[in-house]
């Protein structure tokens, strides 16, 4: 019975584990915003290392030297529930959602490239091409506009289509 009530009883207080772990996601929370409008079906492998390192050199700032249930648990449902609260502020609070999501970048302005947001948006102009390229166009020129939207993806408006009709997702290909 010793061994049982040992996975409960934790190295640090409970609200030191909480107050680690909320300090730990919002940093990671600002500075992924901050990384850029990137899909998570888009990460290449250099974001995946990225990902499974801070992940576990996280860890330790979390909990501590706790490895009980209970401190793991605690930090586990300070995580969802901040993922959760935050998630609804923000499909509540306009600003909230724009602080975190941020708002789309046009690429191509009435077909000439806006390369200046490009660079700002670290897209070359490789990826620009293969988005008009899915969309059946040849030049930037053959475009009204292009947007990178906040979810990665590059919407292309064809010259002389309607932009309803002509959307389609294009993920925005990262070269590494």
């Amino acid at each position: 019975m010793g061994d049982l009530a040992q996975l409960w009883r934790t190295a640090i207080p409970i609200g030191q584990i909480v107050l680690r772990t909320a300090a730990v996601y919002l940093f990671l929370l600002g500075g992924f915003r901050l990384a850029g409008k990137r899909e998570v079906g888009q990460f290449t492998l250099f974001d995946l290392v990225l990902i499974l390192l801070v992940a576990n050199a996280v860890q330790t700032a979390m909990v501590g030297p706790d490895t009980s249930l209970a401190g793991g648990l605690a930090a586990a449902a300070v995580l969802v529930g901040l993922n959760y609260g935050i998630g609804m502020v923000a499909g509540r609070v306009r600003w909230v959602h724009g602080l975190l999501v941020g708002k789309a970048t046009q690429l191509i302005d009435d077909g000439v490239v806006l390369t200046e947001n490009l660079r700002r948006e670290n897209v070359d102009e490789q990826d620009l091409m293969l988005a008009l390229h899915e969309h059946e166009l040849e030049k930037p020129s053959d475009a009204a506009a292009a947007w990178l939207e906040t979810d990665g993806t590059i919407s292309i408006v064809p010259r002389g289509r309607p932009a309803m009709h002509s959307r389609r997702r294009v993920r925005q290909v990262k070269h590494g």
